[in-house]
């Protein structure tokens, strides 16, 4: 059984507010569920080609809570699924239509930063920062010398930090509780960041400051473009078919 604060206040938020699934969508990079509203969140990838998701073909048959269940899943897939299920009924608004990162480099300035995933143009903080550390799960891209380090260092890294900004990926493979205890005993202004952000106010509550994710304007249109390979999301690439969106506490 999967111990998660947050976790467990994602999923009941999803049953509060249950309802049937118009179309779940696995595609490469994302993961997409259509309810009330489009859900994303970020396509965890396994290299075991024997590990599916329960109840493949039939999770339109399932309601937004029995999907939202799949995001306390080992198996990261079934996680994918689960996340975007919760954020499926979750109405995209926010503070102001903006990239989390641009606010995420105001932020920054002068400061020692910690990005929990490597964000494209993550380059750009070091102009601004005093330091920036990536902590990256993903052994391909570990650099050391380049300031891109194992997410095995979090626990001494992020003590001292002041900004950390973490990828909402880590709400799926289950490192968001630690990560954000981590940031909370460092008193670092906390931004979670990406299209699989959940934008509720009950994230404030574990000790986010920032949310920025995403609102989907065309579900159709976004959907079929997941299916064929889209890979990073912004609103150009997009044509349209999404905002940034941020809400800060």
């Amino acid at each position: 059984m999967v111990k998660s604060r947050v976790i467990d206040a994602l999923v009941s938020y999803a049953k509060e507010n249950d309802t049937e699934v118009r179309n779940a969508t696995i595609g490469v990079y994302w993961t997409c569920v259509y309810s009330k509203y489009c859900g994303v969140s970020m396509t965890y990838h396994t290299s075991n080609s024997n590990m599916s998701v329960r109840g493949f073909g039939h999770l339109e048959e399932r309601s937004v809570g029995e999907l939202a269940e799949y995001l306390r899943s080992w198996n990261l897939l079934e996680a994918s699924v689960g996340l975007a299920a919760v954020n499926s009924v979750i109405e995209p608004k926010g503070d102001a239509e903006i990239n989390g990162l641009d606010i995420a480099l105001k932020y920054s300035k002068g400061k020692k930063v910690v990005m929990v995933g490597r964000f494209p143009g993550f380059t750009r903080f070091k102009e601004v920062a005093k330091e920036v550390v990536v902590l990256e799960l993903n052994p391909f891209l570990v650099d050391p010398a380049n300031g891109i380090l194992p997410s095995t260092a979090a626990e001494s890294i992020i003590e001292d930090s002041q900004v950390v900004v973490i990828t909402a990926s880590t709400i799926i493979n289950k490192s968001i509780d630690r990560l954000l205890e981590l940031a909370k005993r460092a008193n670092a202004y906390v931004i979670l960041l990406g299209p699989s952000t959940p934008m509720l106010d009950l994230m404030f509550d574990f000790g986010v400051n920032l949310l920025a994710g995403v609102r989907i304007n065309n579900p159709l249109s976004f959907m079929r473009k997941i299916s064929q390979g889209c890979g990073m999301i912004s609103p150009e690439r997009m044509e349209g078919d999404v905002s940034f969106i941020v809400k800060v506490h």
